[in-house]
């Protein structure tokens, strides 16, 4: 998939999420964190090991970056391949920090036994 075609997929999200809390008038759209959504620079703060904070992913789909989305739309993102986002509440509801794909290189046994299988 091109950079560009990921770019456009994600500003749609973005689009979408903005177009959302534009309709709702006075009252704020709830927002929520998915993670695996966004692309390589354009995560939100605190993502996961191998960032800092906002725009520190350094992978596409990054599974312990997140971006706001509203809420109840995560999974109905569309991503590339077999890709899914995922809600910070589903996530740490099952015990879980980040999803287990597109991390960045050399993160150790102990930190990725805490981020979910995605071949479940």
């Amino acid at each position: 998939m091109s950079t560009q075609l990921k770019s456009l997929a994600i500003l749609g999200a973005v689009a979408t999420a903005i177009g959302s809390i534009g309709a709702t008038g006075a009252s704020a759209q709830e927002m929520e964190k998915c993670y695996g959504v966004s692309l390589a620079g354009e995560n939100g703060c605190a993502a996961g090991p191998g960032t800092t904070c906002a725009g520190t992913s350094t992978i596409d789909y990054q599974g312990n970056a997140w971006m706001l989305v509203p809420a109840g739309t995560c999974a109905e993102i569309e991503l590339p391949g077999d890709r899914m986002g995922e809600s910070e509440a589903s996530l740490e509801a099952d015990g879980y920090m980040g999803l287990a794909r597109d991390l960045p290189e050399g993160l150790t046994d102990e930190v990725l036994a805490q981020y979910r299988d995605t071949m479940m």
